[in-house]
């Protein structure tokens, strides 16, 4: 199997940064979970903790290190406009969904959700990471910010989540080539 540029791009975009995403967002979730005194020594505490910094910090990277890929590399492509006229749009993926009305919604909205929502992740991620950072083993004996924190971190990867099935279908209906 051999991949073009754009598709090597966008596969590192959406695969790869995507996993790395996905693999902190479950030792983050994890690792706020349990840190609790109730449940582990203060050896578990400092432990967890620094599962806690490695999660939260690596995914927040991942999802700037996306939206910016995304952003600059991969939707330039996406965006391009055909020259005049172009009735192949099989290489302006833009142009080849707003063509067809049965999938013009994909643009409307599913590029929206990625162009501007999906900035979203990143912002929260890198918020989480930094309160993380902050309190450090404190949050053991912070149960009210751990909840919030982990509600906030569970947001940025819902948003993300949306972002990422809108690129799936998106890169379905008309990939970039």
């Amino acid at each position: 199997m051999e991949l073009s540029n754009r598709e090597a791009w966008t596969a590192f975009h959406g695969m790869i940064l995507g996993a790395i995403f996905l693999l902190a967002f479950s030792g983050g979730v994890a690792s706020f979970w349990s840190l609790r005194p109730q449940w582990v020594t203060s050896a578990g505490i400092k432990e967890r903790t620094y599962r806690l910094y490695a999660g939260t910090t690596i995914m927040a990277i991942a999802a700037w290190l996306t939206v910016l890929t995304g952003t600059y590399k991969v939707y330039v492509w996406y965006r391009a406009a055909p020259p005049s006229g172009t009735t192949d749009f099989s290489k302006y993926p833009k142009a080849a969904l707003l063509a067809n009305p049965d999938k013009a919604d994909w643009h409307d909205f599913g590029m929206e959700w990625k162009e501007h929502i999906a900035w979203i992740a990143p912002i929260l991620a890198t918020a989480v990471a930094a309160m993380v950072i902050y309190y450090g083993p404190r949050l053991a004996h912070e149960p009210r910010i751990r909840s919030i924190l982990l509600g906030v971190f569970v947001l940025a990867f819902g948003i993300a989540a949306v972002a990422g099935m809108m690129g799936a279908f998106i890169t379905k209906a008309a990939p970039v080539l």
